[in-house]
């Protein structure tokens, strides 16, 4: 095997015509490696746009795409607010003057007459508010959409290590549940602000104009309501922040779960997880309750306020109309301006609702958004062109954490195009993460890590990761066919290609074997198949994408012998004439590598072929033996 891939290294070259003969046309994807789920509560520490002044900004900014919508939407506003206020001046038009005709018929014409004008305005109100209802809550639900595809191209380009640090529910949360309640602030928002202002103004000048004795009786309660608004709005936004909190937590639970319902159902555990369900349930629920108190004495209040200022107003303005202040006209046009009064306090009631709830979804979206990717291109990062696979690491350290112990120290060595190594030690040494370096899922701390003697960091990660390849032994297989998890190794794939890359991997027979062949669903997570093969399915996928470089992370440890056989066969043809790293935990599989590097703690102790490592008998010949007694 040396010999055959040796010789094979020799003959490659960085042209797609040394493509695998089976193979017909050139992959161009990016990286099969998946990743792991399990994260953790976002630091708050992370972000570096986390300004006030930046997020409101950022909040107006999702209005840009959609000005002409927004301005259709505030005029609409506006004029609903307008024929609103029509209607207590033409009710004190008619009492003033109309009503006081001497002439009787001409009176009732001109009655008739304002009565047509009122109903043409109440059906300029009815357009004008289907307008905004409807068109207003497209906008919203645009803005939404646009907020949950940002914050997923986001999440895309975040590291493993975000990954490591966070869980999927509560993710998941921030872009649907979160999401939902921005898209309802961001339609009521404009349109309730403008027309609760519109209407305030226009119903206090009203006022004003009618009789302003009584219209500073008004003023005089309106900074106790806004005070008392203010009071259960801090309480709304505490209990609205906890809720969500608690929601993301209760989806957390239900996610983790059910992908482990095997696991929960084979330790006959269901009780165990209804139990902390309900736990976590119990908790949303309290939060809210508090919420919704919050929320009823806040809106309880506003509308004691506006009745106790109607009550203020009778009162006051019938011991106005006895002592012949207030003209029993003006009276009845000031009640009715009172009523277009309580509109917009009941408007600023549920926009502040709207803005709790809404807001609080778009803080922690931002959580999200103002995370920064910690692997980027360079600036003046390149592309490559298929690469000849030569590897080398110039004294490479790695810890997860700023602060954490080292995983890996200064570590040097190098890999020959096509040279096929495997790398061996014990648990926890540092060989997953080792390889997870080469493709930058992590980004060293100290050193560096060249392809063809170019810096990774130097060659753009697109290209870098179409030309690298990794099959892992947890195996990770998406909702849907067969056909459609092979074709992500390349998405333009053709059915030919599919098949042969099939072939290639071993696993054609036992796909044509299943119910509808390629066209098979494989579930969640590729449960309606064995281990044997998923792990060819994986296999398969690589071979679509063709790359230089191939990794196999201890891809065969948790097969049985016969899914081994098969898988190891696959794995060899694919690693022919490719540089090829294994992470092997059965040292019997690699005793034809090209090159074995046993890796410690302290880093490479020894590294050759099996037989010269056997002779040494150093920590590789010790292994070995451990492994062969068993």
């Amino acid at each position: 095997m040396q010999t055959r891939l040796r010789s094979a290294a020799l003959q490659r070259g960085t042209s797609r015509s040394d493509r695998k003969p089976w193979l017909p046309s050139a992959a161009n994807i990016g990286p099969t490696a998946e990743i792991d789920s399990t994260d953790k509560p976002i630091p708050r520490t992370r972000p570096t746009r986390s300004k006030p002044y930046s997020r409101a900004r950022k909040f107006l900014s999702y209005y840009r795409p959609h000005l002409p919508l927004l301005a259709a939407d505030l005029a609409c506003a506006l004029l609903v607010s307008v024929t609103a206020l029509f209607l207590p001046l033409c009710a004190s038009y008619v009492t003033k003057h109309l009503v006081q005709l001497p002439d009787a018929p001409e009176a009732l014409n001109q009655i008739y007459l304002m009565g047509g004008a009122l109903l043409a305005l109440v059906a300029v109100e009815v357009l004008g508010s289907l307008f905004v209802d409807y068109q207003g809550h497209v906008m919203g639900a645009k803005i939404e959409s646009a907020l949950r595809k940002e914050l997923f191209e986001h999440c895309q380009k975040l590291a493993f290590s975000f990954y490591d640090r966070q869980r999927v529910g509560q993710l998941m949360s921030r872009m649907t549940n979160d999401s939902f309640s921005l898209g309802e602030l961001f339609h009521h928002a404009p349109e309730d602000m403008a027309i609760a202002v519109f209407k305030f103004a226009g119903a206090i000048l009203l006022l004003a104009y009618i009789d302003l004795p009584l219209t500073f009786l008004i003023l005089g309660v309106t900074p106790f309501a806004v005070l008392y608004a203010l009071h259960f709005n801090r309480r709304m936004n505490r209990a609205l922040r906890l809720s969500k909190e608690r929601i993301a937590a209760v989806n957390e639970h239900i996610e983790d779960s059910l992908a482990g319902i095997r696991v929960v159902q084979s330790f006959a555990n269901e009780e165990l997880e209804i139990s902390r369900f309900d736990e976590e349930n119990a908790r949303f629920l309290q939060s809210r309750r508090e919420g919704y108190r919050s929320e009823a004495f806040f809106s309880v209040g506003n509308t004691t306020f506006a009745q106790l200022i109607t009550v203020a107003v009778i009162v006051m303005g019938a011991v106005r109309v006895v002592n012949a202040e207030l003209g029993v006209a003006d009276m009845l046009t000031f009640l009715l301006c009172v009523a277009v009064l309580v509109d917009p306090v009941k408007r600023l009631a549920n926009f502040v609702r709207l803005w709790q709830e809404g807001y609080t979804g778009f803080s922690r979206a931002m959580e999200i958004l103002e995370v920064e990717p910690e692997i980027v291109d360079r600036s003046g990062a390149s592309d490559i062109a298929r690469p000849c696979g030569a590897l080398a690491f110039r004294d490479v350290s790695f810890r997860y954490e700023e602060d954490g112990p080292h995983v890996l120290k200064k570590l040097s060595f190098d890999i020959a195009p096509g040279e096929f190594v495997a790398l061996v030690g014990a648990s926890g040494v540092g060989k997953s993460t080792l390889c997870a370096l080469i493709p930058r899922f992590y980004e060293v701390s100290e050193g560096a890590i060249l392809i063809d003697g170019a810096d990774i960091r130097d060659i753009s990660l697109k290209s870098l990761r179409q030309s690298i390849g990794v099959v892992q032994q947890d195996v990770y297989l998406f909702a849907g066919t067969v056909a459609e998890n092979l074709r992500y190794g390349r998405p333009d794939a053709s059915e030919v290609e599919i098949i042969a890359a099939a072939k290639a991997a071993n696993a054609h027979d036992f796909i044509m074997a299943l119910s509808n062949g390629y066209a098979t669903d494989v579930g969640q997570r590729g449960v309606k198949l064995s281990g044997g093969q998923k792990q060819r399915l994986t296999i398969a996928r690589a071979f679509l994408k063709d790359p230089a470089i191939l990794i196999f992370d201890e891809a065969t440890s948790a097969l049985d012998n016969e899914s081994e056989r098969a898988v190891q066969a696959a794995l060899l043809d694919l690693a022919e004439g490719r540089t090829t790293i294994v992470i092997a935990h059965r040292l019997s599989t690699v005793r034809n590598a090209d090159r074995i590097l046993v890796l410690t703690e302290q880093g490479i102790a020894e590294q050759g072929t099996h037989e010269a490592l056997i002779v040494a008998d150093g920590a590789y010949a010790h292994l070995y033996k451990a492994q062969a007694s068993i």
